[in-house]
């Protein structure tokens, strides 16, 4: 949490943003979320267009925010595994309701302007 402490926020909603913000983050999140513990090659597979170094930092950023939890396994090779802290727990209701509206907004308005496209 440094990285937030030299930042002022306007309001709540920004510092929220800040901490799953991003391409990658909520993804991560919602994979967690609803399929559990993942080692990081899965995490892999589930995010095609995400590069390693990329997951690397997000998973990084997330685990300081206390978003996630690292499991490090002292075996060779080395075994890593991520899962949800409670506090990342808690966006789930947050990201469920993200994701009903995107697609009711695809359903609705997105649909919607195709199909006059379509009749013009």
């Amino acid at each position: 949490m440094d990285r937030y402490l030299n930042q002022s926020f306007n309001c709540e909603k920004e510092l929220t943003l800040s901490i799953i913000g991003g391409k990658w983050k909520m993804i991560i999140i919602w994979h967690l979320g609803k399929e559990g513990t993942k080692r990081f090659s899965e995490l892999k597979a589930l995010l095609p267009n995400i590069t390693q170094k990329m997951l690397t930092n997000q998973l990084r950023e997330l685990e300081e925010d206390q978003i996630i939890h690292r499991e490090v396994y002292p075996v060779v090779p080395p075994r890593v595994e991520y899962s949800l802290k409670e506090q990342g727990r808690t966006l789930m209701p947050i990201l469920e309701s993200m994701y009903e509206w995107g697609k009711n907004y695809m359903e609705t308005v997105v649909k919607a302007e195709e199909h006059e496209e379509d009749s013009v």
